[in-house]
């Protein structure tokens, strides 16, 4: 069986160290990383993730635009979405309307990652 690719979105560098480094014991994982939505469609053209965790605010492209254009790409559109959102619950029905698959509410812990992943079956 080949590796899931998990891409991990978010300006924070510290939000992504923290999921990267959660992640990078689980078996079968790719990790990649991208610190804005522009970036993260530029990745998911060349290494299309099964699994996004997806900030929603974001410079350049937000979340719900890059959410937005995950689904549009053939090679993403069936990809599981994670929104990662302080925002509440205006944000979670734009990200719903863009496609988000669920969400992760910040501040979060590793273990409540871990719990997600193992929920949606990614592991």
């Amino acid at each position: 069986m080949s590796p899931k690719t998990v891409l991990i979105v978010d300006d924070d560098p510290f939000i992504r160290k923290l999921i990267a480094t959660t992640l990078e014991d689980v078996a079968g994982f790719v990790l990649r990383q991208a610190g804005d939505g522009e970036e993260a469609l530029e990745l998911a053209a060349l290494w299309p993730p099964a699994l996004v965790f997806l900030d929603v605010n974001m410079p350049k492209l937000d979340g719900i635009g890059a959410c937005r254009g995950l689904r549009a790409l053939e090679a993403t559109a069936g990809a599981t979405i994670v929104m990662l959102t302080a925002a509440g619950q205006d944000a979670e029905r734009d990200a719903r309307e863009a496609g988000a698959d669920l969400f992760l509410t910040k501040p979060f812990s590793p273990l409540d990652l871990l719990r997600l992943v193992d929920e949606i079956g990614a592991a």
